[in-house]
């Protein structure tokens, strides 16, 4: 996407922190994540990549959207109710919240086009309602600023790429895959390296059943199709591709092509990321960087929110 758009990639470390966070490991884990984007083919020269915290719009336009987002929309997102689980008394406010924030992220810089994974679009239907209720509410404070058509704030479209728009757990195909699950044999670290990631995957939770010749075939069987879909992802090719080639496999054979797959791909990453993170002031350098490039695009957008609102600035 970096070729055909104009790119931001942002590191939420803003977002990190509606959980505690070690503040030692969560300093280093900003710098892993700048290294795995890169690593992964993320040109710092076309692209933006910087942390949230720098770029100080993101908290203050966030406060503008929490006080325009509604409770009763908040309390319909499934992702608080999956990371809070049966104690949400005990969840902080900024996990409740952080949807408004989410918001901010990408309304910071009017972003027509938002790349998420199939969990995250109701998140970005939210901001759409977000982004069309500050217009409502301040429609003639727009229109008073030379905006005649009073969209203030563009409806971002989600792009859903691919045939893996949600990667599952390697040990429950019903539950994403995330690193904040306990059992590390859930998920592939960008920085495991060729011997774990092959381990993980021959351990990865299957059915008994040989792999079904057609797509059709995987709808009642989630640990079958979360695989599939990431050897499709993977080869850059469709679920359909790889049955049409493993249909009929037991899945030991198709383990052990999955895992040289993911292994000749992610390896060169994680070679690379180890190079980049071995130079914390260079990663450093191109997140400051990043973030001045980030500022200058949103502070002129927040100063316009801040007289739309009707605060005072000097």
């Amino acid at each position: 996407m970096q070729n055909t758009h104009e790119c931001i990639y942002c590191i939420v470390d803003m977002h990190a922190i509606t959980v505690w966070q070690n503040p030692v490991e969560l300093r280093q884990a900003i710098r892993d994540v700048t290294a795995a984007y890169i690593a992964a083919g993320l040109d710092t020269k076309k692209s933006i990549i910087f942390n949230q915290s720098q770029v100080p719009v993101h908290a203050e336009l966030g406060w503008v959207f929490s006080c325009v987002a509604r409770l009763g929309w908040l309390d319909r997102m499934t992702q608080f109710k999956e990371k809070a689980g049966k104690d949400k008394e005990r969840a902080s406010v900024g996990l409740y919240a952080y949807p408004a924030l989410m918001a901010a992220d990408i309304l910071a810089y009017k972003a027509t086009h938002v790349p998420v994974g199939e969990d995250q679009k109701q998140h970005l239907e939210l901001t759409r309602d977000i982004a069309q209720k500050f217009n409502n509410d301040y429609a003639a404070a727009i229109k008073a600023a030379g905006i005649e058509d009073g969209q203030f704030f563009p409806q971002p479209a989600p792009v859903i790429q691919g045939p893996a728009t949600r990667v599952m757990s390697l040990r429950d195909g019903t539950k994403k895959m995330s690193k904040s699950d306990v059992s590390d044999l859930s998920r592939i670290n960008m920085t495991d390296d060729a011997d774990t990631i092959a381990r993980k995957i021959q351990k990865a939770k299957t059915d008994t059943e040989p792999l079904p010749g057609e797509e059709a075939g995987l709808a009642a069987r989630p640990e079958a199709d979360n695989l599939v879909g990431i050897y499709a992802a993977l080869a850059g090719t469709t679920k359909a591709g790889v049955l049409s080639e493993f249909g009929g496999s037991q899945f030991s054979g198709f383990k052990k092509a999955l895992a040289e797959l993911a292994v000749s791909k992610i390896s060169p990453m994680t070679a690379e990321m180890r190079r980049l993170t071995a130079d914390p002031a260079e990663i450093d350098r191109i997140l400051a960087d990043g973030s001045r490039r980030a500022a200058a695009i949103a502070t002129p957008i927040m100063d316009q929110v801040k007289d739309i609102v009707g605060f005072i600035r000097s």
